[in-house]
């Protein structure tokens, strides 16, 4: 057992169903992880953005130690993703992105290009290294290394 981990989902509430399968595929491979998102399960009613950011999502992701992107193809347009990015870099948290099974190489938000420590696909295996910090780095579709070298994190303002 690789013991567990806090972690906050960034993904679209569309893809809510996903998440328990990234948990479920995590705990196969040894890891549990303790989730902190906002999900169906979990909803945020608030409506002032700025309330929801500070008040609601911003505790949740100072609390995890791992701030997970779930990559579809829909992910790279929503400004919330951006905005939740970007608070776990301003933290200093790990950014993991993790592309969903059967979205592999779909193109990530721009943020997270930018301010990942690790890109993985659908491997247990590999997400658990990568939420560990056992991989750093970004894997193409078909899951070679390509670019084993940690990512540079830019100082958020």
């Amino acid at each position: 057992m690789k013991g567990s981990k806090n972690i906050f989902i960034s993904h679209i509430h569309e893809d809510d169903a996903g998440l328990a399968k990234l948990k479920t595929l995590t705990r196969n491979h040894g890891l549990t992880v303790r989730d902190g998102s906002i999900n169906k399960a979990k909803p945020n009613r608030a409506k002032n953005a700025d309330y929801i950011l500070n008040k609601i999502i911003g505790p949740r992701i100072k609390w995890c130690s791992v701030m997970v992107v779930y990559i579809i193809p829909q992910t790279k347009n929503s400004g919330w993703v951006d905005k939740e990015i970007m608070r776990a870099a301003s933290l200093g948290k790990r950014i993991v992105g993790v592309w969903a099974h059967g979205h592999a190489g779909c193109e990530p938000p721009a943020n997270l290009k930018q301010l990942a420590d690790a890109m993985v696909g659908w491997d247990g295996g590999r997400v658990v290294d990568a939420l560990t910090g056992n991989f750093n780095g970004r894997e193409t579709q078909d899951g070679t290394v390509a670019d084993p070298i940690p990512f540079k994190r830019v100082k958020c303002q």
